[in-house]
């Protein structure tokens, strides 16, 4: 501090600045034709800041998060399509501070809300479908056509939400996915409700993240909502940052992944194939071929046969009996697989 004292001049042309900032653009300027402390003016922004909406959750940490969920869109939306049997495409349509009673308010209702228990964070996070998602899924679900089916301003009856579990079961599948390099999560539906008016999570005034999924079948568009209260993401903040995710996602094999990896290798089937000849026909010899008859080729007998694994050429091996079935015998590996077969 300077010690600097303003006269009641000063003051006052302050305060009449601070009645003209919305209208100036947010730019405050001095008696002494400075913004901020010294700086020129053309150089400083004031910005609003409401203290009912404060942003507790960095603007690093919700980059990761809109990069974290841009891929799990598009792995929700592979697997969406393959349970429903019909092309879905989901988007991510925005990540969001708001306050609870902000997200609960702008919600349908009724809606299919989705609470569900998420080991190691702390609270509840909620998954949100709209009717306009719902009821064209469990049409789908049930056999439907391309027709747009009527969306109903009900709650979901037993069956539906039975059917609906489905869909929240495969959402919860990928988000643990898209999470794993962050954290393990356990997620578990806890119950579903269908006025979310009724239902207090956190206290109204509590920030939360809210990521929202534009989900379109067809000609068939509709929302759905992830909801994260701050106080689940604040244990795991450190982690929600670009440099530790990327380490995260780049760590080192361990000796029990490796090894894992290996068993899975082992027995893994692959399709071996040995070529014994080629050679060329007409149409009509094709035609005309019968049960006894002998195709000639150039190849000598006692040059090797390609083996092929997995449609690449792999070894040389020469052809023989073993134990009265049929066999060949690997003589040596192919040098160069991209070079025309021999």
């Amino acid at each position: 501090m300077s010690g600097e004292v303003l006269s009641q001049a000063e003051l006052e042309k302050l305060l009449a600045s601070t009645r003209e900032c919305a209208e100036r653009g947010g730019e405050i300027i001095s008696s002494r034709g400075v913004s901020g402390r010294g700086l020129p003016r053309s150089s400083v922004k004031i910005l609003p800041y409401d203290f009912k909406r404060p942003e507790r959750v960095g603007k690093e940490q919700m980059r990761v998060l809109q990069t974290l969920h841009e891929g799990f869109a598009r792995n929700f939306a592979a697997a969406l399509s393959g349970l429903i049997r019909s092309i879905v495409e989901v988007k991510l349509t925005g990540v969001d501070q708001l306050t609870y009673s902000e997200f609960i308010f702008a919600l349908d209702n009724p809606t299919c809300f989705n609470l569900l228990k998420a080991k190691p964070l702390e609270g509840t996070v909620i998954v949100e479908f709209s009717p306009l998602v719902v009821f064209p899924l469990i049409d789908r679900l049930l056999g439907g056509g391309r027709e747009v089916p009527v969306v109903a301003r009900r709650p979901l009856t037993e069956i539906e939400q039975l059917l609906m579990r489905r869909i929240t079961n495969l959402f919860i599948d990928e988000l643990k996915k898209a999470w794993a390099d962050v954290v393990a999560l356990e997620l578990e539906i806890d119950r579903v409700e269908s006025n979310p008016q009724l239902v207090q999570v956190v206290p109204p005034n509590e920030v939360v993240v809210v990521i929202s999924f534009e989900l379109a079948i067809g000609d068939t568009r509709g929302m759905f909502n992830l909801c994260i209260p701050y106080n689940a993401l604040e244990r795991i903040s450190n982690r929600l940052t670009p440099n530790s995710w990327v380490a995260y996602s780049k760590r080192e094999p361990t000796a029990d992944t490796l090894a894992q990896i290996g068993r899975n290798i082992r027995g893994a089937v692959v399709h071996l194939r040995a070529q014994l000849a080629t050679t060329r026909i007409t149409t009509a010899e094709l035609i005309g071929l019968r049960v006894g008859d002998i195709i000639t080729t150039a190849k000598d007998v006692r040059e090797p046969i390609l083996v092929f694994l997995e449609q690449t050429p792999k070894f040389w091996a020469k052809p023989g009996i073993f134990k009265g079935h049929k066999a060949i015998r690997i003589e040596e590996l192919v040098k160069d697989p991209t070079a025309p077969n021999q």
